[in-house]
């Protein structure tokens, strides 16, 4: 009776299907008491959620191992480990981008790559006379001269393909910087530099003669052509560089050693053609050829002598050679030297003259030695601290758009934090740097005093000044520090006859920027507002 009563209960409630599986379970089911449905469960803590939260995300991130199937079998290959993050520097390798123009002028990388290119002219000019003339290309070893031959060669490809063509150049005052686009087309724009001809002519290929002379490194002459290069990268090169007569100095040297090297190249040819040891005038050939044959080079160009008298006609006619070459060649050097050491010293000597005119000009009029001494003091720090006495004789042979430039980039941050300018016209400011004038004050030197007409006013770019008075004007009142400005009431006031109201005193060096008032008026005639603006800051 029970199961009827179930099973029709079962039927009026579900369907068929889990009627049957009730059915088949009837005994648990009467068993069983009704339950009412579970209580959700408390929240858990806020710490105790993140805990378990955490363990999840974790696995969350793990990816599942690598699986491939080979012959119907699963395979599990193990994770990777997680590389570690790239490094900025060879992110920046990785992304940088060869430019489609570049500027010969500006263009660090360009410089590095003529060094590369004018290192491989180098081996070719150096190694040339050797391999020539000195027993150091052998079969043995001839695979390794071809190597650094061609490698060089491949240089002046790369250099002729795919630097050359993305060169900047001007036409008519026009910047191309893409000669694909140029209307005659890119063959006649590279033509029509004359390097650019020489450096297809360097590349002729001369090795074909191989054929028939064996290895020669005399048919690899052409590979000379390209001295342009060389000396472009010395144009770069004393751009780049801060100190450019370090590097003229080494280059003028450089020659020097570069024709010794070829007299000690053509005195091991000449030694040879007689007969290596055959009279004491030849290279005997014992010790390091090349060393013992450069020290004969040196003497002989230096013409320093103790050498052994030649005795056929062909060694009288090549020291006499050498001889007139060797004169020719080192005073050539040492003007050069002589030239490069001028130049580095210009300046310092441009100062000295200045110094022991004014010096001259003191002694002759009986000046006292203390006012002597601070005027010395003065040519001193002024040349140490900016390398020149006036600035403004360095800028006058610019362009106006370039002083402003300069002027921009060296005294704006300054001028900018003046309290007084502030809120003027930007361009007013930009104009106020042109006229600006450095002076240097010596410790003790009296910038302004009571009483005098005031015609200037005064910026403080560098050092301190201090506002003095009582009966020995030893009392300091205040002491007005970089950035300050002083003078603005006698410069700004109307009319003329303004005094000045203080005793000012350089602390100690101290580097003013001087402002005259009539500057000040032409400029301020084209700024209205600012002249309202400084005039009611002045009051």
């Amino acid at each position: 009776m029970k199961e009827t009563v179930a099973l029709r209960t079962c039927t009026s409630l579900l369907c068929d299907e889990t009627c049957v599986e009730m059915f088949d379970h009837h005994s648990v089911l009467s068993a069983a008491p009704a339950k009412a449905p579970p209580a959700p469960p408390p929240p858990p803590p806020p710490g105790e959620g993140k805990k378990e939260d955490t363990p999840a995300a974790a696995e969350e991130e793990e990816v599942e191992p690598f699986q491939i199937e080979i012959l119907g079998h699963p395979l599990k290959l193990p994770q990777l480990p997680k590389l570690p993050p790239m490094p900025d520097w060879l992110r920046a390798i990785l992304d940088y981008r060869f430019p489609s123009s570049i500027d010969p002028f500006t263009d660090l990388i360009y410089v590095i790559w003529l060094f590369c290119v004018v290192a491989a002219w180098n081996w070719n000019v150096w190694l040339i006379p050797v391999r020539w003339a000195f027993p150091y290309q052998t079969s043995e070893n001839i695979h390794l001269w071809l190597l650094a031959d061609y490698t060089c060669d491949f240089i002046y490809i790369l250099d002729m393909v795919i630097f050359q063509p993305r060169l900047q150049f001007v036409r008519g005052g026009d910047i191309v910087t893409d000669s694909l686009t140029e209307p005659e087309g890119s063959t006649f724009v590279i033509f029509e530099l004359c390097s650019a001809q020489m450096d297809v002519i360097s590349l002729f290929p001369m090795e074909i003669f191989y054929v028939f002379t064996g290895v020669n490194s005399l048919l690899r002459f052409p590979r000379l052509l390209k001295y342009m290069v060389f000396f472009e990268f010395n144009d770069r090169m004393e751009a780049v560089m801060k100190k450019a007569y370090i590097y003229r100095v080494i280059r003028t040297s450089t020659y020097l050693l570069y024709s010794l090297h070829i007299n000690a190249c053509l005195f091991y040819w000449g030694s040879d053609y007689e007969g290596l040891g055959s009279t004491k005038w030849v290279y005997d050939g014992k010790g390091n050829a090349y060393i013992r044959c450069y020290y004969f080079a040196v003497k002989t160009l230096i013409t320093i002598g103790g050498l052994p008298d030649p005795t056929t006609v062909f060694e009288i006619c090549f020291q006499l050679i050498n001889y007139f070459v060797g004169v020719f060649a080192f005073s050539i050097m040492i003007g050069q030297m002589r030239d490069v050491v001028g130049a580095a010293t210009a300046g310092e000597n441009y100062y000295r003259a200045c110094m022991d005119s004014t010096v001259k000009y003191m002694n002759s009029y009986n000046i006292p030695r203390e006012v002597q001494n601070r005027i010395k003091t003065w040519y001193d720090y002024t040349w140490k601290s900016q390398g020149m006495l006036d600035e403004q004789e360095l800028l006058v042979q610019l362009p106006a758009k370039m002083r402003l430039d300069i002027a921009v980039d060296v005294n704006y941050s300054i001028v900018s934090k003046v309290a007084l300018f502030q809120g003027c016209d930007r361009q007013m400011v930009f104009d106020l740097l042109t006229r600006l004038k450095s002076v240097v004050y010596l410790p003790g030197d009296f910038v302004c005093k009571k009483g005098e007409i005031g015609r200037e006013m005064y910026i403080i770019k560098q050092g301190e000044v201090q506002v003095v008075g009582g009966p020995d004007l030893q009392t300091v009142f205040v002491t007005i520090r970089a950035g300050s400005v002083f003078g603005e009431i006698s410069l700004l006031a109307g009319g003329g006859g303004n005094r000045r109201t203080a005793n000012v005193k350089a602390h100690g060096f101290a580097n003013l920027f001087i402002l005259d008032k009539k500057d000040l008026a032409e400029i301020l005639v084209h700024y209205p507002e600012s002249q309202k603006l400084l005039r009611k800051k002045a009051k």
